[in-house]
């Protein structure tokens, strides 16, 4: 059974700092990163301070890879997207994922795939990312032409 009480100051803001890196990155920060964000002298500190917080129930790891930290209970509400400003680490991520769906039309080619693809080109164009949006064209060009 978990052991639910307060986190320590330090440990409340390791949390934090976690849940703003998964937030802004899409995964859990490494331990070293962790140490390095907070400024520890260690990565033994930042060991002893996780272990306990999963003790607590606070923070959990999915497997044994160096980024499977997550919070439990979420630090903040979900907010409300209030602008179509698209940081660098999610217009590297848009692009990967439709790269990908692209990748998977081109080996198996069909109509539905190819509107889905021109759907996230137009995404792309309506949150400012013309340049990105424009290096697919061609390919979805070619793709259309093979329907």
């Amino acid at each position: 059974m978990q052991n639910k009480t307060r986190p320590s100051k330090k440990q409340f803001e390791l949390l934090e700092y976690i849940d703003k890196f998964i937030a802004q990155h899409g995964y859990g920060p490494s331990y070293r990163e962790i140490m390095s964000g907070l400024n520890y002298s260690s990565v033994a500190t930042v060991a002893a301070h996780v272990n306990n917080l999963i003790a607590k129930g606070y923070l959990a790891k999915n497997g044994r890879s160096a980024r499977s930290l997550y919070i439990i209970k979420p630090m903040t509400e979900p907010t409300i997207l209030q602008t179509n400003i698209v940081k660098p680490s999610e217009e590297k991520w848009l692009v990967e994922k439709i790269d990908y769906k692209l990748r998977q039309a081109e080996e198996a080619p069909s109509k539905e795939a190819v509107d889905n693809i021109y759907v996230l080109v137009g995404t792309l164009k309506i949150l400012g990312l013309d340049g990105a949006a424009q290096s697919f064209m061609s390919r979805l060009s070619d793709l259309k032409n093979r329907v």
